[in-house]
């Protein structure tokens, strides 16, 4: 057999293994990860890290297998086989709430909002996963579960202004215009204070000064200690604020690597353009 190719090699390691992080233990190890329908892989043999406190993009094009991704480390889908490890914890196949409770939170591509609530409200819902008030203390309306209501509303709100939305709290959620729809679902994410944030198309029809806004978001969450992962379409976005970009075409990893290597990656160029030449 051949030897590899240098940039072959590079591409089929994981920037932990190429020495990027410095050491940094990854909050998610993912391995040899399969997903089936039918006949058809979805994923296939994937393997890449997430190290902690980075906005880690996953690209390709349409049916890529990046939101199939999202479903299989959120617990929404069940693996056909390989490993999900979330800060030690395998959690492959895991029921979306364990998940959740662990510290691992997510958007969709399409917004969903609670219907009839008001944007305090929605984030209010986002919260009740860290309360330790069960519905027998909260129906019998002990002091104890008022102090824990009060709270949960002090925390909603914190996380409303850090969106810029907190003007808007006491307005019905579907008013709001989609880029702020969107803010809001980052909010109810955020409000079950999660180490880990899956962001699947955060961007997708906003204008200019709305993705603009949203990328100083994403950047301030990372600033609070928390990690991203951003499955977007948007190539000056991705190639602005992400740390490390993961590359899927087909449910395989073709590329993984910084910004400044992953544009010029002829295997990505191919996948996007077709043609040899260099991302946006």
């Amino acid at each position: 057999m051949s030897p590899q190719e240098p940039d072959q090699a590079v591409r089929d390691k994981t920037p932990s293994e190429t020495g990027a992080g410095g050491g940094t233990q990854p909050i998610l190890k993912v391995r040899d990860l399969n997903r089936a329908f039918g006949g058809l892989l979805a994923i296939s043999d994937l393997t890449f890290d997430v190290r902690p406190g980075v906005i880690r993009a996953v690209i390709g094009p349409n049916g890529a297998g990046k939101t199939t991704l999202f479903n299989l480390i959120t617990g929404v889908l069940p693996t056909s086989g390989g490993q999900i490890i979330f800060e030690g914890a395998d959690i492959g196949n895991w029921k979306s709430h364990k998940v959740a409770k662990l510290g691992i939170s997510r958007t969709f591509q399409t917004v969903e909002l609670y219907h009839g609530m008001s944007v305090l409200e929605n984030v209010m819902v986002g919260r009740h996963v860290r309360t330790r008030c069960g519905m027998l203390l909260s129906g019998l309306r002990l002091p104890v579960v008022r102090r824990e209501e009060r709270q949960i509303r002090e925390d909603a709100e914190k996380i409303l202004d850090l969106v810029g939305l907190l003007p808007k709290a006491h307005e019905e959620a579907e008013s709001l215009p989609l880029g702020e729809q969107k803010l809001l679902e980052v909010a109810r994410a955020l409000a079950t204070d999660p180490k880990l944030i899956l962001l699947d198309e955060p961007a997708a029809g906003l204008n200019e000064s709305e993705t603009d806004r949203a990328a100083r978001l994403f950047q301030d969450i990372c600033r609070q200690g928390r990690t991203v992962i951003l499955v977007e379409h948007d190539m000056k976005l991705v190639m602005e604020i992400a740390d490390e970009i993961l590359v899927l075409n087909f449910g395989e990893k073709i590329a993984d690597g910084p910004p400044d290597l992953i544009r010029k990656d002829p295997q990505v160029v191919e996948a996007y353009l077709g043609s040899e030449g260099e991302l946006a």
